[in-house]
């Protein structure tokens, strides 16, 4: 190889060489970049809260009962009265009994309509307070078991019905039907509001009767519960574990009643239920970020090894590179030597 040509092969290593060590020191930026994402994607986990499952026993609270006569009591607050500060309390609660004579669901029924008359089955439907004619009774299977006496009675009954119905159900024209009880021989009342059966939501067929199901009501028996707030200078009994034993409460008259509590632990299953699905939400919220954390990072990782693998090829080239510019230098070297010696 001469002069000139070794020379310009030399040049052209050097460049080369500058264009592998820039190249290099790209992918060395490149690399710490994705370093540093990932080190942020690790943040991200380490800051990460994990959801914890709600305890039941968080949602369980210590009850105290008493009854008095048919009422059964449920006291919702009890705390020392300060004010007074004669080791009374001042105490609230639930009083609950049982009604043997209040409006209730039944089933609901498909009606019929037939000249305008509403029917269940064969029985016609009457609305309440309308006069009971002879026709009327006679027609009615029920009606028609009745005595004078009965009927008035009947009536009477039914106005306190349609008070009732009422005041739980909201004002409305009520309709009625009796049915018998095949095992008992009793018969009850069943009571239907007007404007479910002819209410614009109706579903009625080609020939005018009601498809769609109708609420019906009946009399039976309702939980009632009043509450009774702050009453002032009760007093409370404890046993040797702090727990409460009984309670005596001021009467109308001002003179203390007596009666024994009863403890029971009572669980708010409907908040539980809600925390434990707010807990199934945030797991599945929280191992959703994990995975897409994760997705992330592998990406990354397959990036810096190819990255780690392209430096690798460019320290090769770059060996093989120094290696011939080290060869053609000493060619250069030699081919000088031989020119001074020819002009000395």
């Amino acid at each position: 190889m001469g002069m000139a040509a070794s020379q310009a092969r030399f040049l052209g290593l050097t460049a080369r060489k500058s264009n592998v060590e820039f190249e290099g020191q790209q992918i060395n930026q490149q690399r710490t970049t994705l370093s540093n994402q990932s080190a942020n994607y690790y943040n991200d986990l380490l800051g990460m809260s994990v959801p914890t499952p709600p305890s039941v026993d968080s949602y369980t609270k210590t009850v105290y009962t008493f009854n008095d006569g048919a009422l059964t009591n449920t006291i919702t607050a009890l705390m020392y009265d300060s004010q007074a500060n004669d080791g009374t309390y001042k105490v609230s609660y639930l009083s609950q009994y049982e009604d043997d004579f209040a409006p209730v669901a039944a089933s609901t029924s498909v009606v019929n309509v037939n000249g305008g008359n509403y029917y269940v089955g064969s029985v016609q439907l009457r609305k309440i307070g309308d006069n009971l004619t002879d026709d009327v009774i006679k027609n009615d299977p029920y009606l028609s078991t009745l005595s004078d006496d009965q009927i008035q009675k009947l009536k009477d009954e039914e106005a306190a019905y349609d008070t009732l119905l009422d005041e739980k159900y909201g004002a409305n024209d009520w309709m009625v039907r009796y049915v018998q009880n095949s095992s008992t021989g009793i018969w009850s009342p069943y009571f239907y509001k007007l404007s479910d059966l002819n209410g614009a939501d109706v579903v009625t067929d080609a020939n005018g009767n009601i498809t769609s199901a109708v609420s019906c009501y009946t009399m039976g028996s309702d939980t009632k519960t009043n509450e009774i707030k702050g009453v002032t200078g009760c007093r409370i009994e404890k046993d040797s574990t702090g727990r409460y034993i009984s309670i005596s409460i001021p009467d109308d008259n001002g003179n203390e009643v007596t009666y024994s509590l009863t403890t029971s632990t009572v669980t708010d299953q409907d908040a539980y239920d809600d925390a434990m699905n707010q807990y199934e939400y945030d797991k599945y919220l929280y191992d959703q970020s994990i995975q897409d954390i994760n997705a992330q990072i592998e990406i990354i990782q397959a990036q810096d090894k190819n990255l780690e693998l392209r430096l690798k090829q460019l320290d090769t080239e770059q060996d093989a590179i120094s290696t011939e510019m080290d060869a053609v230098e000493k060619v250069i070297e030699k081919n000088t030597e031989s020119s001074f010696k020819t002009f000395g």
